[in-house]
Order: structure tokens, then sequence, then C-alpha cells
């Protein structure tokens, strides 16, 4: 009877065409969207970073039946979950991942190199832009697809910035070109509007003050990891950046005790005249432009931020990728399947582009559906002037977290400036000193 069951059930599997199915367990952040786009495999639909990837996996899904990716939405940056999932030895198969990050896996050998795998679906490392192929290459060899570059910009209110008087002839808004004109700018603005200049991320906070305060040291040329094992910060221009950050907050030119969600809020909804976030914010708010009836309506732009402190033009970047961990006993199905979906993700870079990362295949930025993207113009100069930090540098979610701890009380006044500079330094480099 038992032989009777099992042969009926592969006549059933085979008459209705069933395929055999490989799975992929995919683990990454990007926020949860299910409720909007669970079932969207019209990519081109889909708006912002979670309804862009949602639909990216379910298209993939739809064009590959015999591919099952089951996907895990981790709480942002999902680091502590993957590694206990490591520890476990109970890791998914491919996870995303910053490339400041990349280094403190590959040391332990918990990556797999995708050289190989990325040259059997004919993805070649000429095709993907300097700066992503850098952020993903680790002691010569590639461990993760990059996905993207992205950076801190400045996203403009400009129904404020012409409130304020700070629009040009042609419509363009006037930026400052160093400190002294920032806090003019930033009088100018609460005078005519009653409202800050900036909206920044200030509370349960640490990434925007590491993500500033890199991108302003870059602009003086000064690099606080030149050795990569230690860093420097008692120096000028560290003590400048600090300097610069805590006026900014003594003189009222920003929000206060806004977290990441009441900052992205905040400045959709008018509360200050520039948002102080990431490039995968453009997408979102040039949608909300294009409404009518709210504070950015027919009145959104977004620039790099201004080179203040301009001994050259530069800008903190990072970027995301998709890796895979170290896994001895993965079947050569998932292991092809991993191929299949890579080949797909790279092919598709331009639609991951529209939420307003740059994007890490080269031939993108001369697509005319990229370069008709609202505001890319504006931005694209970041593929050259991005810079990360060396890519020896470990622990550097960890070295923001404290950069961001000290720097924060700084500005709020429970450190002097140079007590908060040494404090960083110092836990900085005792976790340098004993990984």
């Amino acid at each position: 009877m038992k032989r009777l069951l099992l042969a009926s059930t592969a006549a059933t599997l085979f008459a209705t065409g069933a395929q055999a199915q490989t799975t992929i367990e995919l683990q990454r952040f990007f926020g949860a969207c299910d409720a909007d786009y669970g079932d969207v495999t019209d990519v081109s639909s889909a708006v912002g970073e979670c309804g862009i990837i949602t639909a990216l996996i379910n298209d993939f899904e739809a064009q590959n039946e015999d591919i099952d990716v089951e996907v895990t939405t981790v709480e942002w940056p999902g680091y502590d979950q993957l590694n206990a999932q490591l520890a476990s030895r109970n890791a998914p198969d491919v996870v995303s991942m910053h490339y400041s990050v990349i280094s403190d896996y590959t040391s332990r050998n918990l990556l797999e190199p995708l050289d190989d795998l990325l040259a059997e679906q004919g993805i070649e490392t000429s095709s993907f832009t300097d700066a992503a192929l850098a952020g993903v290459t680790k002691d010569g060899q590639i461990y993760a697809l990059p996905f993207d570059n992205w950076t801190m910009l400045w996203h403009l209110n400009m129904n404020l910035m012409e409130e304020a008087g700070l629009v040009d002839d042609s419509g363009a808004p006037i930026l400052p070109s160093n400190t002294d004109e920032f806090f003019e700018h930033a009088a100018t603005f609460e005078e005519a509007t009653g409202k800050p200049y900036l909206v920044q991320i200030l509370a349960n906070e640490t990434a925007a003050y590491a993500r500033l305060f890199y991108t302003f040291m870059l602009q003086q040329g000064a690099d606080p990891f030149s050795d990569p094992t230690q860093i420097d910060l008692m120096t000028p221009e560290a003590k400048a950046v600090v300097e610069f950050l805590k006026k900014i907050s003594d003189e009222g030119a920003t929000t206060t005790d806004m977290d990441y969600a009441a900052a992205v809020a905040g400045f959709g909804s008018g509360e200050g005249g520039i948002g102080v976030n990431g490039t995968w914010l453009i997408g979102d708010y040039t949608a909300q432009s294009e409404e009518e009836g709210n504070a950015l309506s027919d009145g959104y732009t977004v620039y790099p931020i201004p080179q203040l402190f301009a001994t050259q033009d530069a800008t903190y970047a990072d970027g995301h990728g998709w890796a895979v961990p170290r896994n001895p006993g993965r079947d050569d199905d998932v292991t092809a399947a991993i191929g299949k979906l890579m080949a797909y993700l790279a092919e598709n870079d331009f639609q991951w582009a529209r939420t307003g990362h740059l994007p890490a295949v080269a031939s993108v930025f001369e697509m005319d559906e990229f370069q008709s993207l609202p505001h890319r113009d504006n931005i694209a100069e970041v593929a050259q002037t991005g810079q990360s930090l060396n890519p020896q540098v470990l622990r550097q979610f960890s070295i923001q977290d404290i950069i961001g701890e000290e720097f924060n009380s700084a500005v709020h006044g429970d450190k002097t400036v140079d007590e908060a500079l040494e404090a960083a330094q110092n836990r900085i480099n005792d976790l340098l000193a004993n990984l």
C-alpha cells in the first residue's frame, strides 16, 4: 500500500507539472511591507526600499518557479542576529550586508568568496563601478554582490527655502559654501519661516553622527584611521567638526530630540528646511512631492552635503551588498539557485536605484531611464567624490556607535568637546586592541 501511495503521488506531481523546489533562505533589513507589496511582481510599480526589494524577490520567484525564497526581515542592521545564527551554525544562505562590515566576517572566514559563482552566471567584475567593487573586495576576492552605494544627503523643502529667500533666479537652492555661511543661512531661514534650518536624527541614534563626522573629516583631507588598527581623534580637524556639530545645536539651527522615524516624518511634514538623511529616501520624498496638499508638494529636491570644510570635494559613502555565509554542507542546488538570484539582482540594479541609491552596475548610469529619474543629476557626483573608510578597519559599526554616543554627549553639553573626543578615542582603541 505504501509503495502504491508513493507511486500515485509521483504520478500526480508529474501529471500536474509540479516542480521540485529549491529553497534559499534570505535574510535582509530594509523594513517590512508585505501588506502593501506581499503579492506585487510588477517591480516598476513599487516605491521605496522595502517595496522595491519585496517586489524584486516576488518577481524572481515568479520567473523561477522551482526556487522558493524564504525571506526573514530583521530590524536594521541585523548583525547581532546574524552573529547568533553563525555561532549556532544556522545562518541564512544570503544576507544583506553593508560594505563597511564585510571585513569583520571575512577576517573570521565566515563568508563565501563569490568570484567563481558570479563568473558562472556571466557577471563580470568590470560591470561594477569602482566604488561598489572596492566595497565588496577584500584581500583580492569578492565577498558580496554589490547592490548600490549610498551616502547622507541634504533633502530640501524648496517651498520653505523659497519663503526664506534662499533660492536663486533659476529656482535652484542657495547652499552655504563654508561653516560661516551655514549659520548665516540658518539665521535667515529661521527668521523668515520660524522653523529650524535642519531636520536631524539626534535621539536614539549613533550612525548619523559618525557619517557626518567622516564626511567633514574627508573634506579636510584628514584620515582618522591612517593606521587602521587605531583611531586618532586628538587633531584640530576632528575638534573643528565636533565644535561645528555642537554649535548647530547651541544656536537652534536644528530640530532636537527626533529619532530616525520622527526625523523622516518631520521633514516630510515641513518641520524644517533641510532633512539630513540618506539616499534611500529620495524615492519616497519624490513621490510625496508629486502629490497635492502636503509640505513637499511641488517643492522637493536633494543635493550632496555641501563642502563646508572645503579642502577637498569629498563625502563619506558606504553601500549594500548580498553576502553568502559560509556553509560547507550547502547543497549544490541551493548554491546554483543563489547564483541565479545574484544574476537577477544585478540585472535589475536600475530598479533598486529608483530608491535613490547610486547604482552598483556602471551601465545603469548610462540608461535613459536612470538619467530621467528626478534629481539624479544633482547627486551623480557622489559616484566620484564618495569615499569609505580603509577596508582594513574592523568593527566599523561598533566604532560608529562609540562616536555617536560620545559626540552626542558633547553636542548636548554633558561633556566638553575635548573630553568627548578623548573618550571616543580611548574606547575605540580599546576595542580594536582586544579583537
